[in-house]
């Protein structure tokens, strides 16, 4: 197996692995440290993978979670999520996973299948460069702050769509039932003992602040999560295979390619309650389903 890093801060290509049920157990453990160390693996050329494989993989890096809290699968596969774009304007924002729930997934598994042939690239954001690269001060003030996350996104984007009726389906699905989850904006990676800041577009507020004090407070930290030395670009071929430590990360879609069709299948692995740097765990604020395990 080659590790060839793609930035100092996040993103590794791994060559010489063919992914799938049967690789063998130190294989699986040295994918496992890579994930921790770059927060993000690239595998090239994994034609042979289908749904069943994918899905076959992710059962070697943990537990599996259903494809979506509120959308449905694809087809009879309770795992897969398709994630299928042909043109129009989508929501392109930086994001963690399903954090609106109180244990957001640990990680994703990212397969192509059908790519543009130009554009439609995948931005991956670390929390954790993010965070170590603030000022102590700004640091000290984010451990102790804790803010809500929820599925109802902002409408406003829904209806500036290329297709506004299918987008309001979309939208009426998704928010088909509303959570809220309080998360540390701070939470602790297990393994490694780093400090990642848990944010993106689902992060409605921070807790105890005014409106006009909280939006400032999160476009500060998402611009810092975002700046450009924190993030890697993947430049998608059918059969490449993307896998994040959906903890320690936020991503995002680059919609450049026009009217071309783009899809992925996602497979996301269960993930524990975040705790933060004072030691206190997520809380559901709304609803109560968990990422599920089937």
């Amino acid at each position: 197996m080659r590790i060839t890093r793609l930035t100092a801060r996040i993103g590794a290509e791994v060559g010489g692995v063919r992914l799938g049920g049967g690789l063998p157990a130190d294989v699986v453990a040295e994918i496992r440290r890579a994930l921790l160390s770059h927060k993000v693996l690239f595998f090239r050329h994994q034609d042979h993978l289908d749904e069943g494989e994918q899905v076959a993989f992710g059962r070697l890096l943990g537990d599996l979670t259903t494809a979506h809290p509120t959308m449905p699968a694809h087809d009879e596969n309770a795992y897969i999520f398709d994630i299928d774009y042909l043109g129009g304007k989508k929501v392109d924002r930086w994001h963690t996973d399903v954090t609106f729930v109180p244990r957001p997934p640990m990680a994703g598994i990212l397969r192509a299948l059908v790519v543009p042939s130009a554009g439609g690239d995948t931005l991956w954001a670390s929390t954790v460069a993010a965070y170590e690269h603030l000022p102590a001060e700004l640091r000290d003030l984010l451990d102790r702050l804790r803010a809500v996350h929820t599925n109802q996104y902002d409408y406003a984007r829904v209806v500036d769509a290329d297709d506004p009726e299918q987008s309001r389906e979309r939208y009426k699905a998704f928010t088909s039932t509303v959570y809220e989850t309080e998360h540390p904006v701070v939470h602790v990676i297990p393994e490694t003992g780093e400090r990642a800041i848990l944010l993106g577009y689902s992060a409605k507020y921070v807790q105890g602040m005014s409106a006009q004090a909280s939006a400032s407070v999160l476009e500060l930290i998402q611009d810092q999560v975002t700046q450009v030395e924190n993030t890697v670009r993947w430049r998608w071929a059918a059969g490449d295979v993307a896998v994040w430590d959906n903890r320690a990360t936020q991503h995002r879609v680059v919609h450049d390619f026009g009217r071309e069709r783009r899809r992925l299948h996602r497979v996301a692995l269960a993930g524990e309650l975040p705790v933060g740097v004072d030691g206190r765990p997520s809380r559901a604020v709304a609803g109560t389903k968990d990422t599920v395990t089937v």
